[in-house]
This record gives structure tokens, sequence and C-alpha cells, in this order.
């Protein structure tokens, strides 16, 4: 490898927030781990936070699997960039990891989170008073062989039988930014000691308790699909002191459509439009409406928005019920608020699965943890991606002169394997400043013998 100059002043280019930078979250990290006990004690040959640290500089580098992130296990740059002592291989990383606790792992994510609090980060995805948080379930690992004992059972018509795993994912978004900021996930899984596999419901109710446990004065406005929007789950956010923006739909809430109907009748429903160059928008409201027949105390508003072309057809439809106050002033940024719900599926699922991080590729299975300890590693390296690709001027300029994620990604890999760095900063320049050309191929030193 070659070590590269220090940069040249006239390499420069704005920073984002210290605090923010990769260098130090990497540093951070690293003694969040340093904090989880060993569950194998404090003799071990290879220190706990090293080997979550490989694991997340793994996913960090977007590796393809264990065994290509174990081929250059030796390179001097993992060691010096992700502040690693010693790095496991692919079977000690294995071994190590599959007995750990996913639960302290909530602890890094945190810590990132405040970091972009007290630098303000995060004033920018205020709306409507407050954060919308999106909440959805995914899969991310299905085999009809592999399994553990936390996976979730699956049993099919044809008598074959199926293992899972889920998790559900919750992150801060706005309608104008590309950027979401996840928070830790919560698995779906079986709980210690239990034979009935574990729900989505269930894992929702969760992460919503530790959620409002972790972060206690965070207004946050929850935009769900219609799934949510049943009673026990509006309960729950009430108690949470979280507001709400859920979808609805016809056939699963005929009792409320058919009372939102009776208020159009009546004269209840406030309707307005605007033009958006050629379509027509319309949006509708009535106050105080009840859920279902079955809970006719717990009332909600009941917003419509539709969208038509020229001719008068009607191009979208979106209905949903919220506890935020409907009226001529915010009536629009309701509507913004609740179709932004899909970015949790486009921004963070479909990127995990189709941008580089293989979020659906069996890593490691393990008999305990394992398979669960590594989803949560690779959304903490989302997270980390995210937080550069918000605040960090160089990692934007770097991505926008590559084009996309996926050579970004190539490129950061290319880079680590010909030369030395000092710092994730310095190898961002590099890339976006080609350093790596310009450096001298060494002249071999031939035998005249």
């Amino acid at each position: 490898m070659t070590l590269l100059p220090p940069p040249p002043p006239a390499a420069s280019i704005g920073k984002g927030p210290t605090s923010l930078s990769a260098d130090t979250l990497y540093e951070t990290l690293h003694g969040c781990f340093a904090k989880i006990p060993d569950h194998r004690g404090p003799e071990a040959e290879i220190p706990l936070a090293d080997a979550l640290m490989s694991a997340f500089a793994m996913f960090t580098m977007k590796d393809p699997s264990l065994l290509a992130f174990d081929q250059h296990r030796h390179d001097h740059n993992l060691k010096t960039l992700f502040r690693i002592g010693r790095i496991p291989c692919d079977t000690q990383m294995r071994k190590i990891l599959d007995p750990v606790d996913p639960e302290p792992l909530r602890q890094p994510f945190n810590e990132v989170f405040r970091r972009l609090q007290r630098a303000k980060a995060l004033e920018q995805f205020r709306f409507l008073g407050g954060y919308l948080l999106s909440l959805d379930g995914t899969g991310y690992f299905s085999s009809q062989h592999i399994h553990c004992d936390s996976c979730l059972v699956k049993k099919h018509r044809n008598g074959t039988v199926s293992y899972e795993h889920q998790m559900v994912g919750a992150v801060l978004l706005h309608p104008d930014l590309r950027e979401v900021v996840p928070l830790a996930p919560e698995p779906i899984q079986k709980q210690n000691g239990d034979t009935k596999n574990d729900c989505e419901r269930n894992a929702v109710w969760r992460i919503l308790a530790k959620i409002r446990r972790e972060h206690r004065r965070l207004k946050l406005i929850v935009v769900e699909d219609s799934l949510a929007s049943n009673a026990p789950h509006i309960r729950d956010l009430k108690r949470y002191r979280m507001h709400f923006i859920l979808g609805v739909k016809p056939g699963d809430h005929a009792f409320l459509f058919d009372a939102f109907e009776a208020a159009r009748r009546r004269g209840r429903v406030t309707t307005i439009s605007r033009r958006k160059g050629k379509i027509r928008c319309e949006a509708s409201w009535a106050w105080s409406l009840p859920l279902n027949e079955s809970n006719q105390d717990l009332q909600a508003d009941f917003l419509e928005y539709r969208e038509y072309d020229p001719q008068g057809n009607r191009l979208k439809h979106f209905t949903w019920i919220t506890d935020l106050p409907i009226n001529l002033r915010t009536v629009w940024d309701l509507v913004r608020a609740g179709r932004a719900r899909w970015r949790i599926e486009n921004e963070t699922f479909n990127t995990l699965k189709n941008q580089g991080y293989q979020f659906e590729h069996n890593y490691g299975h393990g008999k305990q943890n394992l398979s669960v300890v590594f989803a949560m590693l690779m959304m903490l390296a989302f997270l980390v991606d995210q937080t550069q690709q918000l605040t960090s001027p160089l990692f934007q300029a770097t991505w926008q002169r590559l084009g996309s994620k996926r050579l970004l990604w190539e490129r950061l890999r290319s880079h680590f394997a010909i030369c030395l760095f000092r710092s994730m900063e310095q190898l961002y320049r590099a890339m976006l400043f080609d350093w790596c050309k310009d450096v001298p191929v060494p002249t071999p030193i031939l035998d005249s013998s």
C-alpha cells in the first residue's frame, strides 16, 4: 500500500460538525461497544468491542459477505480508521456475537441521535411543530432449512415450514428531505422462553415504550399505514404522548367511512382545492368521528385527499385519521405528512435491500442472536451513513461526483485496498479529488547481477 501525503490546502471543502464526522462517530461507537458486558469474561482474547466494531466496519464497507470481509481483515486501514485492536476471523466473529443480547445495541443509536440533537442537525426535520416518526415492519431473512432459537416459524398449507426474521423499523423523516434518521429497530422474534411467534403489533408496542423512555421530551407525530388504525394502538400512542396521522381504508374501517359520508350529508365536511400545475388537488375533512362501532368513545378527525387530471379523472386518493387540528392553515401540511409515510419503505428498507447494504443476505445465522445482532449493526451503519449524507459537505460532494451510492461504496472499497489513510475524511477527499491517481508507482529495484 502507498501512504498518501497530508491533504494540500488547495483541496479544501466545507466541513460539517466535527462531532458528526465519520471519524468522531466511529470513536464514539467503539466507546459504546466497550460498555457492553462481555459474556466471555474479562480475559477474552478478542474484546467484544473489537468484534462488534469489526462487524460494523463490514457493513460500513458494504462487503457482500463475511468471507469477503475476512479476506482483508489484516488490512491496516480497518484497524486505524475503525479503532479496532484485533479483528476476528469470520468463524470467531460468529462465535463471539451469537450470544450477545441485542438490547444494549440500542445505546449506540441513542448516542448518535443525541449528537445530532446537540449539533441542531435535527432542526431541519421539524414539521407541524414536532417530528414525523414512521413505523413499519419488514423481513430480512427466510429459509426452509436454516434457523435459530429466536426465528419465527411459519407453517404453510403444503406442509412445509419456513423460518423467518423480521423487525419493526422507526425513522424520523421530513416530506422535503431525502434523508431519514433511523432509531434503533425492534426485532420481531420469539421472546426468551416463549414457544409462540412474536407479532408486529407486540413489537410496535415495545418500540413505542422504548422510544418514549429514551426520548422523553421529543414531540413525535407517528405516521403509519391503515394497519395501525386500531383502538389498542391509538390508545398506546395517546399514553406515550404521541400524536398521529394514520391511514384508513374503506374495507377495514367501514363504520368510520359511513360516519364521514353521514357528516358530508349533514354539511359537516369542509372541502377546499388548489392547483398543482394541471392537477387539481382537493382536501376534505370532518372533525370528531368515531373510530368504529365498538370504540365510539375513541374519536379522531378524518382527512381525505384527492387529485384529478384536467378531464376530471381521479388520479390519487388518500384517507387518514389524526388527532392534530385540521383547518385551512394546517390541512395541506397534514396531507404532505401523511403521504411522507412511504419514505420508511423507499428511503430505508429499499435502500438497505438495493443500494449495497445487502440487507437480505445471510451473513451468518447462529443459534441464538447472531442474525439479529448483524441486522442492528447494519442499521447502525445506515444511521452513520445518513448522518454523513445529512451533515457532511465532503460526503455530499463525493456522492454527487460519483453519481450513485453503489459506485460510492465500490470506490470506497477500492481506495481502502490501494492506499493507507489516516482518517475517513482523508479517504473521502482522495475519492473526490482523485489523489490516488497522482501517487507515483514505486520504481522496482532491478537485480543487475
